[in-house]
């Protein structure tokens, strides 16, 4: 069984930064998607940003682009999601999530595990 767990979630100010851990366990995931999305109140669950646990080019949702980057460390088997130059909007609870295949999705329908989700909150 594939367990997710986030962290690093918390209050930002805006312009400020937050770095987001998914710790992944119970399966090897060398053939694994990753991704990250994130829901605010009353919105749907939104694509973030995703990778190829074996490597290759990550893709970004074009309201993150040049400000977060994601990235894993195999030998830890944990995805990380660096957030800069945050902004308000970016308020909501993301989680982490894992595809059994190759290669990522950009739907929340892509993808077959979940973590529990952590709460980012931006002040303007």
């Amino acid at each position: 069984q594939v367990q997710l767990v986030e962290s690093g979630g918390g209050l930002a100010q805006a312009g400020g930064s937050l770095r987001l851990s998914c710790a992944a366990s119970g399966r090897t995931f060398s053939s694994y998607a990753m991704g990250w999305f994130r829901q605010a109140p009353g919105k749907e669950r939104e694509f973030v940003a995703a990778l190829n646990w074996s490597g290759g080019t990550p893709y970004y949702a074009d309201s993150v682009k040049g400000r977060f980057t994601i990235s894993g460390d195999n030998a830890k088997n944990t995805m990380y999601l660096r957030m800069n130059s945050l902004k308000p909007e970016d308020t909501a609870v993301y989680y982490c999530a894992a595809r059994v295949r190759l290669p990522y999705g950009l739907t929340h329908k892509d993808y077959d595990y979940w973590g529990q989700g952590t709460q980012v909150t931006v002040s303007s």
